[in-house]
């Protein structure tokens, strides 16, 4: 009882641009990351600076990062998804 696949994917036309887009933003969130880590590291104490509603830098910096992933990952997908309808749109012309 061999199954073929539900849909036909055919080529992904935006998948150069779509790994452009995503080691940029790796790169972005790595620096970002990358700050947090070098703070614990070279002044750990300023991890327990006060920052808003009695949170430290610490949690608000980490809830932060989370939050950025989140936001980076829906702009992530409205980008590819809004470069694959262009392509796409334009192989349906050319055809």
């Amino acid at each position: 009882m061999a199954h073929g696949p539900a849909t036909d994917w055919g080529e992904d036309k935006a998948s150069e641009y779509k790994a452009k887009i995503g080691i940029y933003f790796f790169i972005f969130y790595s620096i970002v990351y990358s700050i947090f880590v070098v703070i614990n590291v070279v002044r750990p104490i300023t991890m327990a600076t006060i920052i808003f509603a009695g949170l430290n830098l610490a949690v608000v910096y980490g809830i932060g990062l989370i939050i950025l992933a989140i936001i980076m990952g829906l702009i992530y997908n409205y980008m590819c998804t809004k470069k694959e309808n262009e392509l796409n749109a334009e192989g349906e012309v050319q055809q």
